[in-house]
């Protein structure tokens, strides 16, 4: 496993997702992952924490320049809830959930989360525009509108297949409605 290449390609492609999605200030970027994928494990098997921290602590630094809040997904066993900075819940009137992350209820990158925000929080549920899936983690359930296969040169961190999207607006009217 060779941390300083996921970092490298973590870091080229939360880039170009941010290029492609044209997310605004405020904006919540979800992202959801499998390190154990990442290692060429078995999904949930083998959560490796060196491996989250790595890729979390390179993407939050990232967006946070962008002025672009993480929306970190857990895993199934917390019902893919989501681990965001307290701020980001309050902006956006999201509900908080009683649950703490932990390796084996939440996953590795939820757990990351916690360590890492100023002031985590967990919800169950946001609208985002853009999102990141690191091993086919399946966080279709919080993009909002209508979702858009977002490329990427890269096509897996680690041994985990990577998918991302960005969202549009709907279109609506017709044959004869102009659209933009």
């Amino acid at each position: 496993m060779d941390l300083d290449r996921i970092k490298r390609d973590i870091t080229q492609v939360t880039l170009e997702l941010l290029e492609a999605a044209n997310l605004r200030a405020d904006d919540g970027l979800v992202i959801g992952g499998s390190t154990s994928e990442i290692i060429g494990e078995n999904l949930g098997s083998s959560t490796n924490m060196e491996v989250a921290r790595a890729v979390i602590g390179t993407i939050v630094p990232i967006l946070k320049e962008q002025n672009i809040y993480p929306v970190i997904q857990g895993c199934e066993h917390i019902n893919r809830a989501l681990v965001v900075e307290e701020e980001y819940a309050i902006k956006n009137n999201l509900e908080t959930v009683n649950v703490v992350p932990i390796e084996t209820a939440g996953g590795g990158f939820a757990t990351a989360a916690m360590e890492i925000f100023d002031r985590p929080v967990v919800v169950e549920h946001v609208g985002v525009k853009a999102g990141m899936d690191i091993g086919d983690v399946f966080i279709g359930m919080h993009i909002k509108g209508v979702g858009v296969v977002v490329r990427s040169k890269i096509k897996e961190i680690g041994k985990a297949h990577l998918s991302m999207i960005r969202t549009r607006k709907k279109l609506i009217g017709g044959d004869r409605s102009k659209h933009y």
